[in-house]
């Protein structure tokens, strides 16, 4: 059996740009300068089709550093180096990907420098994220208007490279029409200060001889000299033809301002480095009225006549996205607006809203506009639902938003693909040019999914296509020819909403006349045309000409050198497409605590998934079967190697970087359901590690940890000793150097026999439980608490005995199993399956009686319907239920009428749990109202433990970072009240770090039925 192979034949940094980088280092620059194929690897993708491996990533600390590389940049030895700005790496069509240096504004440059609340604006560096600047904001009653699906990662500065705009352009405009003033650096280092000017602030910047005169200077006269022709040629379209905009040079008032030429420009003129952006007042009453249809054509034409009746936005969605929708966890929060019908769900929506200050006004027009809906017959209609008030409202678009990603998680190996997705024509044509433009992919015979912003003329269309086949590779070319002569017939456009990127081919058609205008900007902009070269436009000078559709590599052609077994074996990890949902700003979300403590996108589930890709295409390469490996038993001469193997033997082998990357996973699950591909990040990590130590030694740590389950039974012999020793300086000073390991729990346990004497608990034997009647059964309770509650928190195990008693059932005390979970986090797989077989045949003992079988921690219990069921011959098994689903059939309600006892309780759910049962923070919900109570569920993100994660010391940096981003803040904020955890490494974390007890919600209810009668 071949071993892993040694992947260290990496592609380098050119020569050129190695001395380019050390200039850079030596002129001051003082970010992060990065050369390691990981880090180039995962700036060589965005949520386009496309892949272009940078010869090295910056990452500029501030305008400083801008002004450092661009002033580098621009001497004369170095016309050779191209860079590319680079922000939330969310686009479609490749604008940020370049083959030269990355300059990611993303980590450090995202401050909100000011906020003026009375004259509503603000100013922010442009790593900023969209809804980071709205979180900040909303405190004063203001919003940053331009909306994006992609607002929780999109930063400012791509939305104004973009000039970007989605759901409520009509009524709101797009970026540029919300960008009061930009700083941005250009090549040589001069910093250009755009903002309106009158026709004597003009004419000062247009003399001397500076960069900045001369490009005023340039724009200037162009304008002067093509104002006719700019009239002429730029479409009369919501999305107007941006890039270089000079349509929009002067305002209403013939103010210039070089600001529209700016946004859209794609990073092609400079570097952004801080931008001044208007804000506008919240709308205090929003109501989104959604309307049912028959078909998606049917929701299409009558957006026409509905777009007459002046709302705010009307957004569509076809049946295909529905139904992705219906099978995500953001189903949950949205099912009632959708109601189905004796013929099933519905085959097209509009989502159609409307807002203001005034709630009688704005009643009255939703009033209008529902009477419409009753008298018009033109298109019929299912029928309509309302979502009346701010949170409802956000809770469909929400559903609206993850479009992009679900369409991503269609099953087969073709999915949707960006590459026509975003064109706009004018809105009365859009329903006819839409049936040609699904004539077109049906001829192809092609699937597609579509949604869209029918108000502004954009309809997102996807094809469905396998990028890995050369056959569907090659249509790239004959679909975007085909689709952009389409958009020209109905007077639109190819891109009305994701930029141009690679797809600035087509700019010279589009311009016309106007196209040399454009290349005298670009040149006067960029002499040399450095910056992010091939897009847009490009001077007739420049050796590096206008991209092409076809000629940039394909992510697809590299994904076809992984054989297909290896390629379907590894599922979501390979179909991640980019749309960069674990790059979430949100620090109360769960999704990828590791990416929020460290802005490393190396550290992050599209980041992991790149580098799993490039490892096994690696592999691949060089003859390693790794589905053979992974089946196949190592032999001890190769056991006894890895021992002894260090991962210095060979320093430059590309596994260790995607081990450092899988290192710092804290294997919450969170991806596995929030990230609309489903990326299972956890479940790759365990088999990579299962691998990579089948040639390089496990460190102690590992095994220790791994272990741990099978250990805790003799520890708890020992407690005593066991816990005095973790007292000890020199003890932890150990087990640091020895194992790694810091902050471990002391056990507990002796009062659980005493508690199963009182409410007498019997064992639970598949043969006793087989005898009783089916009274009996449906009155008993099978618990099976796991080892890590049952020997650090007996108190809790005891609690759940007494609630289940005192609800009036039969308890049986199951034997703690060694559920494995610690073995799979480790990638020991081989003994995790193992113990899951023994496992398997001990529950269907148990549950053959048919008795409910109940565990105790979420991460832990969730094994069993996780993990378990994906091991071939195991896939059939008795549901292990939380205490919450069994309490809801078992907890009886007491008809409380008062909602609380004077303390106010606040849950904070375990990230695994809440992620993977969406509703189980509305269970405990649900059953504090039968005890009396009132639960608040508190949104946050991961506590930074998870499961021994925390307790690693190379971690522990990591695991406060993350727990003082989301628990630590609100623990510190809200004293007064009350908090309760579901997990078990939630409360020792919190423990550990404020030295505060939070008690499990079973410890409340308990407290309340204690004064109901008991059956002891």
């Amino acid at each position: 059996m071949t071993m892993i192979a040694v992947l260290d034949k990496i592609p380098g940094t050119s020569g050129q740009h190695t001395a380019f980088l050390d200039a850079l280092r030596g002129a001051g620059f003082s970010g992060e300068i990065e050369t390691d194929h990981d880090t180039r690897l995962v700036h060589a993708t965005d949520n386009s089709i496309y892949q272009r491996y940078p010869q090295a990533v910056v990452f500029p600390k501030d305008q400083a550093d801008l002004v450092c590389l661009a002033r580098l940049a621009g001497l004369a030895e170095w016309r050779d180096v191209v860079v590319a700005p680079r922000g939330g790496g969310t686009g479609t069509n490749g604008q940020s990907l370049t083959d030269g240096i990355v300059v990611d504004l993303s980590r450090h440059m995202n401050r909100i420098l000011e906020i003026n609340v009375e004259e509503k604006w603000v100013r922010v560096e442009p790593g900023v994220v969209k809804d980071q600047l709205n979180a900040a904001i909303a405190l004063h009653g203001l919003f940053f208007a331009p909306e994006l699906s992609t607002s929780n990662r999109a930063t400012i500065g791509g939305m104004i490279s973009t000039d970007a705009s989605g759901q409520g352009s009509c009524t709101y405009g797009k970026t540029r029409d919300h960008v009061l003033a930009l700083s941005t650096v250009l090549v040589g280092g001069e910093i250009l200060c755009s903002e309106k000017l009158d026709a004597a602030g003009l004419s000062a910047q247009r003399q001397g001889t500076s960069h900045v005169a001369r490009i005023f200077d340039c724009v200037a006269g162009i304008y002067e000299q093509e104002k006719e022709t700019i009239e002429r040629v730029f479409p009369k379209l919501n999305r107007c033809l941006t890039g270089y905009d000079l349509r929009h040079l002067r305002d209403d008032e013939g103010r210039f301002d070089l600001t529209s030429l700016i946004c859209g420009s794609e990073g092609t003129l400079g570097l952004l480095a801080e931008a001044k952006l208007n804000l506008l007042a919240i709308p205090r009453h929003s109501i989104l009225v959604n309307i049912r249809y028959d078909s998606f054509m049917e929701a299409l034409r009558d957006a026409r006549a509905l777009i007459g009746l002046k709302p705010l936005s009307i957004e569509t969605i076809d049946s295909k996205v529905l139904g992705l929708a219906m099978q995500d966890f953001v189903w949950n929060s949205v099912e009632s607006y959708f109601p189905e019908d004796e013929t099933g769900p519905a085959k097209g929506l509009n989502l159609v809203e409307f807002a203001g200050h005034d709630e009688g006004v704005l009643r009255e027009n939703v009033s209008a506009f529902l009477d419409h809906l009753r008298q018009d017959r033109t298109v019929p209609r299912r029928g309509y639902t309302l979502a009346e008030g701010r949170k409802a409202v956000s809770q469909v678009y929400a559903m609206r938003k993850r479009a992009v990603g679900l369409l991503g998680n269609v099953q087969g190996e073709a999915r949707p693909q960006p590459f026509v997705e975003d064109t706009a024509v004018p809105p009365e044509k859009l329903a006819d040019f839409i049936a040609e433009f699904r004539a077109l992919l049906d001829g192809h015979g092609l699937d597609y999914g579509m949604f869209g912003h029918v108000d502004a003329g954009v309809l997102h269309v996807r094809p469905l296509l396998n990028m890995r086949d050369p056959k569907d590779a090659a249509r790239i070319r004959p679909l975007s020819d085909a689709v952009f002569a389409l958009t020209r017939r109905y007077g639109g456009l190819l891109w009305g909403e994701h930029g141009k990127g690679v797809r600035s081919e087509y700019v010279p058609e589009i311009f016309g006349p106007l196209y040399s205008s454009l290349q005298q900007i670009k040149a006067v902009f960029d002499p040399h045309n450095q910056l992010n070269p091939g897009k847009i436009a490009a001077p007739d000078s420049s050796a590096r000409p206008l991209l092409r559709v076809d000629n940039v590599p394909l992510r697809g052609t590299l994904d076809s050198q992984i054989p297909d077994p290896v390629w379907k074996e590894f599922g979501t990890a390979m179909h991640c497409n980019g749309n960069g949902a674990c790059f979430n700003y949100d620090q109360d979300d769960p999704m990828c605590p590791s990416w929020k403590a460290t802005r490393d996108r190396r550290f992050s589930p599209k980041g992991r998934a790149s580098l799993l890709r490039e490892w096994l295409r690696l592999q691949a390469g060089s003859g390693t079967d790794v589905v053979a490996l992974e089946a196949a038993r190592p032999s001890l001469k190769q056991r006894l190697g890895a021992l002894l193997r260090r991962r210095a033997a060979a320093p430059l082998d590309f596994s260790h970087q995607l081990y450092d990357s899988l290192a710092t996973c804290l294997a919450c699950k969170s991806c596995t359901s929030q990230c609309p591909v489903k990326v299972d990040v956890p479940d790759f990590r365990a088999r990579f590690l299962n691998l990579y130590h089948q040639r390089y030694a496990r460190p102690l740590r590992d095994y220790l940890v791994g272990m741990i389950e099978y250990a805790l039974p003799l520890m708890a012999r020992f407690a005593p000793l066991y816990n005095a020793g973790t007292k000890l300086s020199v003890v932890q000073a150990l087990g640091r150097r020895l194992f790694g390991l810091v902050d471990m729990p002391a056990m507990q346990g002796a009062e659980l026999t005493e508690t199963c004497r009182v409410w007498g608990v019997q064992p639970a034997r598949p043969e006793l439980l087989a005898a009783l009647s089916a009274e009996a059964k449906s009155r008993s309770v099978i618990l099976m608490p796991d080892l890590f509650t049952r020997h650090f928190e007996t108190p809790l195990v005891c609690a759940l005995i007494e609630l289940a008693s005192r609800s009036g059932y039969d308890v049986y005390l199951a034997e703690s199993l060694a559920c494995g979970k610690p073995l799979h986090v480790h990638g020991f797989l081989g003994l995790f399956v193992s113990q899951a077989r023994r496992n398997a045949s001990w529950l269907r003992a148990l549950g053959a009686s048919g008795v409910a079988i109940v565990g105790l921690d979420p991460a832990m219990t969730l094994v069993y319907r996780q993990e378990y069921r994906k091991i071939p011959g195991i896939e059939t098994l008795p549901s292990v239920l939380l205490p919450q689903e069994f309490l809801l059939k078992a907890l009886p309600d007491r008809g409380t009428t008062g909602m609380g006892n004077g303390i106010q309780h606040v849950f904070l759910g375990h990230c695994t749990e809440k992620t993977a049962l969406a509703g189980s923070g509305s269970d405990w919900q649900a059953l504090f109202a039968r005890v009396g109570l009132e639960l608040h569920l508190e949104k946050t993100g991961c506590c930074g433990m998870s499961g021994t994660f925390g307790h690693e010391a190379r971690n522990v940096d990591t695991s406060r970072t993350i727990f003082e981003q989301s628990w630590g803040a609100h623990l510190d904020r809200q004293t007064e009240k009350r908090f309760l955890a579901s997990g078990y490494s939630c409360r020792s974390q919190v423990k550990r770090f404020r030295g505060q007890a939070l008690d499990h919600p079973l410890v409340v209810l308990l407290e309340r039925l204690r004064g109901a009668p008991a059956k002891p």
